[in-house]
């Protein structure tokens, strides 16, 4: 194909992704009230239990939408690989497009598991120590959007750094990647885990330690199924 071609394709693509999230997030924000409960249930198991209020007569609605958005967002993820992998898919050979089912069911489970280990284990443990901060003498009270967007966006980075092994599978099968490659640079990636345990997660150094140590345990499972899927096992050894 021609590269407008290709650029038409990718356009179409996209648009069909974009469709997917926007009718999820509609049937999701019907569901707002009870994904709010959900969210909020993190805060009620703290000692003791935090106070939620409202600063803003549009903070409920537009917490709501945040909630549908980011909820639709994770309900298209399946169409949305779909698209992306038939976007590569004439540059892929038989036996690689059967891959295809594997690699969407792989990434909702990844994606799944690191969203509930950020809510049943980080969440909780950052909220405590946040909390605990506070003198005495001093009421937490925080408002509504502040902690939503707070848990929506752990919930997120953990969910993407736990799609560290799906990627590593596709860009070796992609040629992009080797083992070898992973190893050399196994230094660099401690760094950046710690730099992003720092970047993507609250100020304090045990939510962050806690984001760098899956990082750097899915760094080293990436490099063991890079090796499994790699074509030239034989030079990486």
């Amino acid at each position: 194909m021609p590269f407008l071609d290709h650029l038409e394709e990718l356009r179409w693509r996209l648009f069909k992704s974009l469709i997917t999230v926007f009718v999820l997030m509609l049937i999701c924000w019907g569901f707002s009230d009870q994904l709010l409960e959900v969210l909020r249930y993190p805060g009620t198991q703290i000692t003791p239990p935090l106070k939620m209020q409202v600063l803003k007569v549009q903070t409920v609605f537009m917490t709501k939408l945040e909630i549908a958005l980011v909820a639709g967002v994770i309900l298209g993820l399946p169409v949305i690989i779909y698209q992306l992998w038939q976007f590569m898919a004439p540059g892929l050979i038989k036996k690689e497009k059967k891959f295809l089912p594997i690699i969407i069911l792989a990434t909702i489970i990844c994606f799944a598991i690191g969203g509930l280990f950020a809510y049943f284990i980080i969440i909780p443990f950052a909220l405590q120590f946040f909390m605990d901060l506070a003198p005495a003498d001093i009421e937490n009270n925080i408002a509504l959007d502040f902690y939503i967007g707070f848990l929506l966006r752990i919930i997120v980075v953990f969910g993407v750094v736990f799609e560290l092994p799906i990627i590593s599978i596709i860009l070796t099968k992609m040629g992009l990647l080797t083992p070898k490659f992973m190893r050399k640079y196994r230094r660099y990636a401690l760094v950046i885990a710690f730099i992003l345990g720092a970047i993507l997660t609250p100020p304090d150094p045990s939510t962050q330690i806690m984001l760098a140590i899956p990082i750097i345990l899915l760094y080293e499972i990436s490099i063991f199924l890079s090796y499994l899927f790699s074509s030239k096992k034989e030079d990486e050894t």
